[in-house]
């Protein structure tokens, strides 16, 4: 009988190992958005935390329409003068921790569009030799490569969102795709993109909007929350401000987080985290640092 039972720990073993793999690729983590205030401290120091999985550069603002894209971190640099090019030693510290950097496009401005297909193979192609695995002489962030392309599309029309993320994973399949659309299902913008099944991550905007949290209420939330994780997605995320000041409404106490919303939502395939709006108001309150055992 010895043999028999040697046999079956050699057997359980890959069983383990791939159960064992399969969590640590799947484990939750916290998402967040940096460079909309000179005052956050920069992208190494964000990462230096250890509070956060992924950190979204935000944002190239201008673009389409015939406009030189470009590049808009607030009081943190000026790309014009080619001054950005030092976070490329950040952003390598933080790959080197296991923190997947991403562009994020758009934000809450309308000084960015896409008009065509054409303009969305343009704006992809920018993309790849100027932020990801292509080459140019004028990469605002030097010679780092970023791991993907966040969507924050928050104005004009749905249209070739979906056609620039079927352009960007045409010159890598491992390239991350994410987006962050509003909480109301479906949404206006982004809804195309998502539905490619190109995106790997979803973060739900669940604030400045009627699904957010309520004082005492986190039934329009959840109900919300059921609603995005049938998107075509590898994972969704629970996307809320870092305090009140950080968005006009939806702000989820750290109690209420914890005790109420989060086992609400966690039993969801599909859950991958919480997206945190953004590093500048994360630092002032210590929301990430509070909620982060939970998630």
């Amino acid at each position: 009988m010895a043999p028999l039972k040697q046999a079956s720990v050699f057997f359980l073993l890959p069983l383990l190992l791939t159960s064992s793999i399969f969590q640590v690729c799947h484990a939750a983590g916290i998402a967040v958005y940096w460079g909309q205030n000179g005052g956050e401290g920069s992208i190494a120091d964000t990462c230096n935390t250890g509070n956060y999985k992924f950190v979204n550069i935000a944002f190239l603002s201008t673009f389409g329409g015939g406009q030189t894209p470009q590049l808009n971190l607030a009081g943190h640099c000026n790309p014009a003068a080619g001054t950005c090019k030092g976070y490329s030693a950040d952003i390598k510290t933080c790959q080197s921790k296991g923190i997947k950097v991403l562009l994020s496009l758009g934000g809450a401005t309308n000084t960015y569009s896409l008009n065509s297909a054409a303009e969305a193979n343009q704006l992809a192609n920018y993309l790849w030799n100027n932020f990801l695995g292509g080459s140019s002489n004028t990469r605002p962030l030097g010679n780092a490569v970023l791991d993907g392309i966040d969507f924050d599309i928050e104005n004009g029309p749905g249209q070739h969102w979906d056609e620039l993320a079927r352009a960007l994973k045409k010159f890598n399949q491992n390239l991350i795709l994410s987006a962050a659309p509003q909480c109301p299902f479906p949404d206006s913008h982004l809804s195309s993109a998502i539905n490619t099944g190109l995106f790997n991550y979803v973060w739900v905007q669940f604030y400045n909007n009627d699904c957010q949290y309520t004082s005492g209420n986190i039934n329009k939330l959840v109900n919300s929350w059921k609603q995005w994780t049938t998107v075509k997605a590898s994972q969704v995320f629970l996307g809320v401000p870092a305090s009140t000041a950080a968005a006009g409404s939806g702000f989820i106490p750290v109690n209420v987080l914890k005790s109420q919303v989060l086992p609400a939502i966690k039993g969801s395939p599909k859950y991958g985290g919480v997206m945190v709006w953004d590093r500048f108001n994360d630092l002032k309150s210590g929301y990430s640092k509070a909620i982060i055992s939970s998630v």
